[in-house]
């Protein structure tokens, strides 16, 4: 299958968080036979603000080196050959970053003609929060919608942005995000998040600042976009601030700390239940007790109370994070359940076979989407 993929970045995740799922996706097609070509606009905003970064070239041959498979093709609007690009290809996938006039021109060339599947993949919660912008997008060539939980999924559906759509969560790409040893664990709590656009700045005042200082742990924040008010609260709860960390270096992050925490973003907590994004897949992953703000796991996607701790307030965190951090074999048991199932049903190999039976679907043929490869690799 020759596939083509659409989207804002693959090279840079610098407050981008959708280029952890693509890589992985990307590197678990390739690895089944198929042929991925993706192309990414050279003036993305994530891509310029990593060159900028002191380390951002030495993060980007780390990456490299680290995802052979992952080469996506930088390109300008104006010089952008859609129909040389197109031509010969099998599945098209179009995520929602890409420019709603480029998305409207890949749909005219599905119309005129082209023989693909056309797929637009979408990982933000703007379908709630902005509705009016995502009603823009002219999907109607389009095969279908990949939406990374059931309520968008229906969003969709129920607003006729899309014919058809399907629920694809996001997974961890566990040939990165996998447990190291934890012989060197030299802090009590690491959280890896940007500030957040003040989408949760009251969140991560309860179920961070606050039971850090409260409990007197050692505690570091990874991140960007953090502003002059945001560091100096850091300060004073006695976090120490360490700016942009790459993706793939946030597993080694992970295994120098005893626990972590999720603190979901405002609109993924309160309107879009079932969507935890993809940090929680990426942390239980790695091997860490995850204690996480309130989420409804609407898409039952893991269990509460066994993968991870849920701290209805911030009085709860402070208690769950008191006893994890006490406590060597509790965090033992909730880091390997939640690995368990993360390896059982969240990797990037089971949304590729999701995607292949959606293909299947379309009528594609099995030839097609099952080709013969030494290296595939099934988790």
């Amino acid at each position: 299958m020759r596939v083509i993929l659409f989207c804002h970045s693959l090279l840079s995740d610098w407050n981008h968080g959708n280029a952890h799922f693509l890589r992985g996706v990307v590197t678990e097609l390739t690895a089944r036979g198929h042929t991925v070509r993706a192309l990414e606009a050279s003036d993305a905003w994530s891509f310029q603000n990593l060159l900028e970064e002191p380390h951002g070239l030495a993060a980007l041959n780390e990456l490299r080196a680290l995802y052979p498979h992952v080469r996506p093709e930088r390109y300008t609007p104006d010089a952008l050959d859609l129909e040389a690009v197109l031509d010969g290809a099998d599945l098209v996938l179009v995520h929602e970053w890409t420019p709603p006039d480029l998305v409207r021109r890949i749909g005219e060339h599905r119309r005129d003609g082209g023989r693909f599947r056309l797929l637009f993949h979408d990982t933000h919660h703007r379908g709630v929060s902005s509705p009016g912008g995502m009603a823009g997008y002219d999907l109607s060539r389009y095969d279908g919608v990949l939406a990374f939980g059931n309520v968008l999924r229906d969003l969709y559906l129920e607003r006729g942005w899309a014919a058809r759509a399907w629920t694809w969560h996001e997974a961890a790409d566990v040939r990165v995000f996998h447990p190291h040893p934890r012989n060197r664990e030299v802090r009590d709590l690491v959280w890896v998040g940007n500030w957040g656009d003040d989408e949760r700045t009251k969140e991560l005042e309860a179920f961070l600042l606050e039971p850090v200082h409260a409990l007197g742990l050692t505690a570091r924040v990874h991140g960007v976009r953090y502003p002059a008010p945001a560091l100096r609260a850091l300060f004073d709860a006695g976090i120490e601030y360490a700016g942009w960390l790459p993706n793939h270096r946030v597993p080694l992050a992970f295994s120098q700390a005893r626990v972590t925490v999720h603190i979901p973003r405002r609109p993924y907590a309160t309107l879009l239940p079932g969507i935890p994004t993809i940090r929680p897949f990426e942390a239980l992953a790695c091997g860490i007790p995850l204690v996480s703000a309130p989420w409804g796991d609407a898409d039952g996607l893991f269990t509460a109370g066994q993968d991870y701790l849920v701290a209805r307030d911030g009085a709860e965190m402070r208690r769950h994070l008191s006893a994890l951090v006490a406590d060597a074999e509790m965090r033992h048991a909730f880091a390997m359940a939640g690995l368990r199932t993360v390896l059982s049903r969240h990797t990037c190999a089971h949304r590729v076979e999701e995607l292949l039976g959606i293909c299947q679907e379309l009528g594609m043929p099995g030839d097609v989407l099952h080709p013969q490869s030494p290296e595939r690799v099934l988790v």
